[in-house]
């Protein structure tokens, strides 16, 4: 089914962001014909969680990637699979010291040999002995995080400022980006005077699928030590305190950077099904001008995830006959929307896509 409309929610115009980052991006150039692209939605680290990722990544780094699996590796797996030797070892000799204790090593070691990343056997004296399969590889190439504001007017861009600061100070991604509706207008004075000048903007036409740029953003160095923003004044007459920040080592840096790719990895940003009730009868994929979003045929709009639960009121079950065929391992449309969204996540990261 087709519907058009723009953006009638930010989390409408985040799935509309994510698709046109998925079919062109870089929003300028283009990327070389050894680089793919990863999006993915909703991720982060503790105290930050960006709405858009884009991990650009090596292709052939990539397939070797997909011998560890569709899901995720943790920090636990991570330090595993990336340290476990080429011949078996004892793994306290292989691995190096986790500055916890020993007992989790072994959890995750366990964990990786029940998913077939590394292979395992009790040596000597009965003692844990691994060794890899296949080397984990060097994958990512750039991240990108992108902050969507499809509604950018000088309060929201003044609300905006300290988390994109705070993004800038930490670096820990190569851009960073605010995507905002486009209104056919130059972009005012004032939202580039409150946005720090390291943040590219991104306007996005959702009737046309398409973006440009208004600002280029500048590119971070993401392999020095960062400043983790912890605490700073409100900028008030009578506010004379100091801000106050720590540093962040480059080491942790490489480490939540591959954290965050491993995450967008598996999820991707099709996962919003997961949240939603594709088992209602009312609930549709459409087409608005060649992107793919949900749609509630009672209420006439594409829902939010908040919006389309059990407790809608316009919530039904498919009825039993959408469901005869197959039930319940296959299921009805609901469950078939999720294959076929699955499917097209899969889709992007090569060697997944069966």
């Amino acid at each position: 089914m087709t519907r058009s409309s723009p953006a009638e929610s930010e989390f409408t115009f985040e799935l509309q962001v994510c698709q046109w980052a998925e079919r062109e991006w870089p929003p300028v150039g283009s990327l070389d014909s050894g680089t793919t692209t990863i999006v993915a939605r909703q991720l982060g680290i503790k105290r930050r969680r960006w709405d858009t990722i884009v991990i650009e990544a090596d292709r052939d780094a990539l397939r070797q990637r997909a011998n560890f699996g569709a899901d995720a590796l943790d920090s636990d797996l991570l330090d595993v699979v990336r340290h476990a030797p080429a011949d078996w070892e004892w793994y306290r000799d292989a691995l190096p010291s986790p500055g916890y204790p020993w007992r989790y090593v072994r959890e995750a070691i366990h964990r990786a040999s029940d998913r077939g990343i590394v292979e395992t056997r009790r040596g000597a004296n009965g003692r844990i002995e691994l060794r890899r399969k296949w080397r984990y590889p060097d994958w990512i190439e750039r991240i990108v995080a992108i902050e969507n504001k499809p509604d950018l007017d000088a309060s929201a861009a003044r609300n905006l400022a300290p988390q994109l600061e705070r993004d800038v100070a930490l670096a820990l991604a190569d851009e960073v980006w605010v995507a905002t509706t486009a209104t056919g207008s130059t972009v005012e004075p004032a939202l580039l005077e409150d946005i720090p000048v390291e943040a590219g903007i991104l306007t996005v036409d959702a009737e046309r699928s398409a973006a440009e740029v208004a600002w280029n953003p500048r590119t971070l160095a993401v392999e020095d030590p960062g400043t983790r923003i912890t605490e700073r004044p409100s900028g008030a007459a009578h506010d004379a305190s100091a801000a106050r920040f720590e540093y962040a080592d480059p080491e942790w840096k490489t480490d939540k950077r591959l954290e965050i790719a491993e995450r967008a990895y598996e999820r991707g940003w099709r996962a919003y099904a997961d949240t939603m009730r594709p088992d209602c009868r009312h609930f549709e994929l459409a087409t608005a001008d060649g992107d793919v979003l949900p749609w509630c045929g009672s209420k006439g709009c594409h829902p939010t995830a908040a919006e389309c639960s059990g407790s809608c009121s316009a919530w039904e079950p498919e009825p039993p006959t959408w469901r005869q065929r197959g039930w319940p391992i296959e299921g009805g449309p609901g469950k078939a929307i999720k294959r076929l969204l699955d499917r097209q996540r899969r889709r992007e990261r090569p060697m997944l896509e069966e």
